[in-house]
C-alpha cells in the first residue's frame, strides 16, 4: 500500500509509491521504438491494461475493445491505491495516511503515430469532457478533496510511454502548490474585493504585450514571473473556480485555444517535450470568487539545478514579453 508522508517543517506532502517500484522496463516504450511496436494503448491491445473506467464509442460496441476514440483506464502502476480507508495517524512529530487515491490515463487516440497538437479540435474537446467525466465521477468519493490533471509530452518531460496520453490522481489533500495559489489569491481578494485573475485578464488585455492568443471565452498568455520559458497560462475570460461547471460550448472553444498554444509551441520551439497541469478549487471549495480554474503548459527547455532547488528562486533565460510576441507571430 503506498502511503502519503507531511513534511513537518514545510507541509508539504510525499508519496511513497510502492508499487511503482515495480514498473517493469518493458513497460516503458523509448521513443525512438518504430511504430508498430507493442503499445499498451493500442487499438487491439485493450486487454493489456486495466478495464476502463470510461471510454467514447459510437453506436453500442462492446467495452474493452477496439473501435473507442478516448479511453481512460487505471494506471497499471498507479502512485496511489483506490481500495482502503484513509488511515490518518502520527509517529511522534510525523503525521502520514494511507496512499489512497485514484490514478487514471486518459489516451486521448487510438492513433499511436500522432501528438495531441495533431488532434482536431472536436477530438480534442472529447478529451476535455473525459477530464470532466471523471472529475465528476470521483468527486462523489468523499475520501477525495482534490483532482489534479497533468499531461508529461516527451520523455524529458517524464512521459514513459510514447503514446499520446494524459494522466489524472485523485488526492485525499490538497497539493500545496494548488494551497499557495489559492492563498494568494484569497489575501488579494480580502484586500481588494476582486478575483486577482479577473485583474491580470483585464491588465493583460489593456496591455496586450503578453497575449499570445483569444477567442471569445479563453486568454492564453504569458504570465508576468514565469518560472520557465515559455511557460503559458490558459485561462477562462469570465470568472469561473471549477473546471467542469463549464458550459457545453465553452469546451469546443477551450479546445480551440489549447490545440492553437499546442501547436504554437510545436511549431515555434521544434516540439519540445512540455508538460500541462489543470489547476482548481478543491472539492469543499468550489465556486469561490478569489480563485479561477486554469491550464499551466510548461516547455522543458532548460534545467533546475542546485540554485533552484537550493533557493526556490528559478533563472528564466527569455522573457515573458519576448516569449509571447514570438507565439503570437507562429502561424499554425
Amino acid at each position: 500500500m503506498p502511503e502519503l508522508r507531511r513534511d513537518p517543517i514545510t507541509g508539504r506532502w510525499v508519496i511513497i509509491a510502492t508499487e511503482r517500484a515495480k514498473r517493469p522496463s518493458d513497460f516503458k516504450i523509448d521513443p525512438t521504438v518504430p511504430h508498430g511496436a507493442f503499445c499498451p494503448f493500442c487499438y487491439g491491445n485493450e486487454d493489456k491494461t486495466p478495464p476502463e473506467v470510461l471510454a467514447y464509442r459510437a453506436g453500442d460496441p462492446q467495452p474493452d475493445a477496439p473501435g473507442w476514440s478516448v479511453r481512460v483506464v487505471p494506471n497499471k502502476f498507479p502512485a496511489l491505491m483506490i481500495e482502503g480507508g484513509l488511515g490518518r495517524e502520527g509517529e511522534g512529530l510525523y503525521d502520514r495516511m494511507n496512499g489512497v487515491g485514484a490514478h487514471e490515463v486518459i489516451v486521448e487516440t487510438p492513433d499511436h503515430a500522432r501528438q495531441m497538437a495533431d488532434l482536431s479540435e472536436r477530438e480534442f474537446e472529447s478529451v476535455l469532457w473525459a477530464y470532466r467525466d471523471r472529475i465528476l465521477d470521483l468527486k462523489r468519493d468523499t475520501r477525495f478533496r482534490y483532482v489534479m490533471i497533468f499531461k508529461n509530452h516527451g520523455a524529458a518531460a517524464g512521459a514513459s510511454v510514447e503514446h499520446t496520453h494524459s494522466q489524472l490522481i485523485a488526492l485525499p489533500i490538497v497539493p500545496k502548490t494548488v494551497l499557495e495559489e489559492m492563498k494568494g489569491a484569497l489575501e488579494y481578494y480580502n484586500h481588494k474585493e476582486r478575483c486577482v485573475y479577473c485583474d491580470i485578464i483585464r491588465q493583460e488585455q489593456q496591455d496586450c504585450r503578453r497575449v499570445i492568443y483569444e477567442n471569445g471565452s479563453f486568454i492564453v498568455l504569458a504570465p508576468f514571473a514565469p518560472l520557465f520559458p515559455f511557460e503559458t497560462w490558459v485561462l477562462p475570460r469570465a470568472h469561473d473556480s471549477a473546471f467542469e461547471d463549464c458550459q457545453r460550448e465553452e469546451y469546443a472553444l477551450l479546445a480551440n485555444a489549447m490545440l492553437t498554444t499546442l501547436r504554437k509551441l510545436k511549431t515555434a520551439l521544434s516540439a519540445p517535450p512540455y508538460n500541462f497541469m489543470l489547476h482548481m478549487s478543491p472539492f469543499n471549495e468550489q465556486d469561490n470568487p478569489h480563485y479561477h480554474w486554469h491550464f499551466e503548459i510548461l516547455p522543458t527547455l532548460t534545467k533546475m539545478a542546485g540554485f533552484e532547488w537550493g533557493s526556490g528562486f528559478y533563472i528564466n533565460p527569455t522573457p515573458p514579453e519576448e516569449a509571447a510576441r514570438f507565439l503570437r507571430e507562429v502561424n499554425t
